[in-house]
C-alpha cells in the first residue's frame, strides 16, 4: 500500500515516523511519501519537501512567509495526484493540512488525521472541515474525544505519544540520581530559543549552587547555543536522559511541558513571542491555560509565565519554589499522579498503524 504523510515540525515528524514503522509490521509492501523530517525519512519516506522549510511560528510570521506556504501547498497537492497514494495521514500542523484534507477529498483518497486539531482552543469553526473531509480521527487528550462527542463527530482517543515515549525510556534505562542540576528547554525553534534562552540564563544566575543544562535541538549547531553563553552545556537530542538527571526544569510551552511532567520533573513553563503575535493570539485563543499539564488536568499544576510575565525575576522566584518549597513539590507530585491516570497506557502509535491498515486493507 502506498502511505501519505504530511508533518510540519519535529514532533509531528517523531509521531509520524512511530507510526511508519508500525505499518512496516502490519504490510511488507508499505510506501511511504510526502512531507516530514529526518525521522520519518529514516523509517523509510521519501521525502518531497524537508518540514525544515516550514519552520514558521506566530501569526505575523506566517503572514510574512505565505507565498513560501502557499508554493508547498501546491507542491504537495501536484505530488499527490501524481503519486496516487491510498491513504493520506495528516499529522498536526492544522494550517497547511486542512488544505490537503480538502484537496484528497475531492480526489477520493481518504484522510486519516492523527494528533487531531485544537479546535477546542481556536478557530472551532475547523470541526465541519473535521466533519467534511477526515476520514478518521485520532486524538492523543483525554478530553478530546468527548468534545468531538458532542459535536457529532467520531474520534478515537489512542493513547498519548509522550506517554509512549517516556515509558519506552523509564522502561529501558537506569536513572541517575539527581544532584543540584536544572534543565533548561527553550523550544526547537529558532525564535523560541532566541526568546527564551537568554530569559533562563538569567534568572539562572540567581542559583549559583545548580548546574544549568540546556536541552540542544535538531537541526542547531553547538554554536548557536554558545553564542548566548560559551559556557553552556548541552545535551542534544536526548530531552529525557536530561530531565531524569534533573531536580526542576524551566520549559518553552509546548509538548515539552507534558514530557516533562510524565518524567515527574517539577517545573516553570514559560512563553513568550512578538508582540503583533501575542496580540493576535490573545484576541483568537480562549483557554485558561496554555500547558498542556495544566489543560488536561484543568488545574493550576505548573505556573505558567507567559509574555511579560517572563522574565528573570519572576522565573527566579517561581523556581525556587519548585526546587525548595516543600509544599509546592508535594503538590505538584500529587497533580503529576492524576496526569498519569488521566493519560492511561498509552500505545498510540501502534493503534494508529492498526487503525489505518484495517481501514485500507479491507
Amino acid at each position: 500500500m502506498k502511505y501519505y504523510f504530511i508533518s510540519g515540525e519535529t514532533s509531528g515528524d517523531n509521531h509520524a515516523s512511530r507510526v511508519m514503522l508500525e505499518l512496516k509490521k502490519l504490510d511488507k509492501q508499505a510506501f511511504f511519501r510526502g512531507m516530514g523530517g529526518d525521522m520519518s525519512r529514516e523509517a523509510g519516506q521519501e521525502l518531497v519537501i524537508h518540514q525544515k522549510e516550514m519552520a514558521i511560528m506566530g501569526f505575523a510570521e506566517v503572514l510574512g512567509s505565505i507565498f513560501k506556504i502557499l508554493k508547498n501547498i501546491r507542491s504537495i497537492k501536484k505530488d499527490i495526484i501524481t503519486w496516487k497514494p491510498d491513504v493520506v495521514i495528516l499529522v498536526d500542523y492544522p494550517g497547511f493540512n486542512f488544505k490537503i484534507a480538502r484537496y484528497a477529498f475531492k480526489n477520493k483518497i481518504p484522510v486519516h488525521y492523527y494528533i487531531s486539531p485544537k479546535v477546542w482552543a481556536w478557530k472551532e469553526g475547523r470541526v465541519e472541515l473535521i466533519r467534511k473531509y477526515v476520514s478518521e480521527l485520532y486524538c492523543i487528550l483525554p478530553f478530546e474525544k468527548d468534545y468531538f462527542a458532542k459535536k457529532g463527530i467520531k474520534a478515537t482517543y489512542v493513547g498519548n505519544p509522550s506517554k509512549e515515549t517516556v515509558d519506552a525510556f523509564l522502561a529501558t534505562n537506569i536513572l541517575p540520581p539527581s544532584t543540584n542540576k536544572i534543565a533548561l528547554l527553550p523550544g526547537s525553534r529558532k525564535q523560541e530559543i532566541s526568546t527564551s534562552l537568554p530569559i533562563m540564563l538569567e534568572a539562572i544566575k540567581q542559583f549559583p549552587k545548580y548546574e544549568a543544562i540546556v536541552a540542544q535541538a535538531p537541526g542547531f549547531e553547538e554554536a548557536y547555543y554558545h553564542a548566548f553563553d560559551p559556557s553552556i552545556k548541552l545535551i542534544p537530542d536526548n530531552m529525557y536522559q536530561l530531565l531524569a538527571q534533573c531536580d526542576a526544569a524551566i520549559v518553552t510551552s509546548g509538548t515539552a511541558t507534558l514530557e516533562t511532567a510524565l518524567m515527574n520533573v517539577p517545573q516553570v513553563v514559560c512563553y513568550k513571542t512578538t508582540k503583533v503575535s501575542y496580540t493576535i493570539a490573545k484576541a483568537v485563543v480562549k483557554l485558561k491555560y496554555i500547558s498542556l499539564v495544566n489543560l488536561i488536568l484543568d488545574a493550576p499544576c505548573v505556573k505558567e509565565l507567559i509574555q511579560d510575565d517572563f522574565e528573570a525575576e519572576k522565573l527566579g522566584y517561581e523556581l525556587h519554589l519548585v526546587l525548595k518549597s516543600k509544599d509546592k513539590i508535594a503538590q505538584i507530585a500529587l497533580y503529576y499522579e492524576e496526569l498519569h491516570a488521566l493519560i492511561g497506557e498509552s500505545h498510540p502509535s501502534v493503534n494508529v498503524a492498526n487503525n489505518i491498515w484495517r481501514s485500507i486493507a479491507k
